[in-house]
């Protein structure tokens, strides 16, 4: 068991299946670990949470991967040992790196002047068994399990850690940095609330979260906002302005609205922000703040 802010996550049984192979009588002694997709707060608390579980009671070596699959295909590694893991609990980041373009049945490779995608899934595994690995650990978010999938179908044995921001990972009820975005989020909300206030502005919010509302609706719960906009939910815009209007002409000198990053029919960010903009309101996106700083 580890903790990380409010969670805590079992790791003990994953790693009890790779000691022995996967039900195998064969005792797993080198494992890989990498980070996959965007930067998220929490991974390197994964990585250390990996790192103290392998070594301290299983006895593992453990070999990370830098930038995420590009390292396992491009055979750049670390090892990593228990002096790594000083300080790495709060700190955000990830003392790998991480790559949200390194797909390896995808793989962008310069030919010419240009960069074309190639399979090089075969070199991922064929890297793998020269390093002596008996499993790897995925840490990422949906791109980065698709990609393990994949993997996993070529024959390497892969635990997949859920990492995401968004919140969106199936089968997962909470993924490693939504709880910190969130508190970013909330807390920008709650600061603009002053600024609002003291110019009489209506105040877009723009969050991220892409396809999944998660962000959006916790910060716009918590943060008092007044209209939520969620990619699951169809809305009207005319509706919108038409209600903050009235709001507006009745005196209420502050309105807050929470918008996800982007709907999949592209309406999110640039129809609110039109919207707005006729309301004489203020666009404020904070999507460059959540993925940041250290974990909750």
């Amino acid at each position: 068991m580890f903790q990380i802010g409010r969670y805590t996550v079992t790791l003990r049984v994953e790693l009890n299946q790779l000691c022995w192979g996967f039900g195998s009588m064969r005792k797993v002694k080198r494992i890989g670990v990498l980070t996959g997709g965007g930067d998220c707060p929490g991974l390197n608390a994964v990585i250390r949470a990996v790192v103290k579980t392998a070594s301290n009671d299983y006895d593992m070596e453990v070999i990370g991967f830098l930038d995420g699959y590009e390292g396992l295909i491009e055979n750049r590694f670390r090892t990593l040992d228990l002096r790594d893991m000083s300080g790495l609990l709060s700190k955000g980041g990830t003392i790998l790196g991480s790559s949200n373009r390194a797909d390896p049945f995808n793989f962008p490779v310069m030919q010419g002047d240009d960069y074309v995608s190639l399979d090089r899934s075969a070199q991922g595994v064929l890297n793998f068994e020269s390093l002596g690995l008996d499993a790897l650990i995925a840490i990422g978010g949906d791109g980065t399990m698709a990609a393990s999938a994949g993997m996993v179908g070529k024959g390497l044995p892969i635990v997949g850690v859920p990492k995401t921001i968004d919140n969106d990972l199936w089968g997962t009820d909470v993924t490693f940095g939504f709880d910190s975005a969130l508190g970013v989020a909330t807390e920008a909300i709650d600061r603009i609330h002053t600024t609002a206030q003291s110019h009489h502005r209506v105040m877009l919010i723009e969050v991220m979260g892409r396809y999944a509302g998660w962000i959006a609706l916790g910060s716009g719960l918590a943060g008092g906002g007044d209209i939520i906009l969620l990619p699951e939910i169809p809305y009207d815009l005319s509706a919108i302005c038409d209600q903050v209007k009235i709001a507006q002409f009745a005196g209420q000198k502050l309105l807050d609205c929470s918008c996800w990053r982007r709907s999949q029919t592209g309406r999110g960010r640039d129809g609110c922000q039109t919207a707005y903009q006729e309301l004489a309101g203020r666009h404020s996106p904070r999507r460059c703040l959540q993925p940041g700083g250290g974990t909750t």
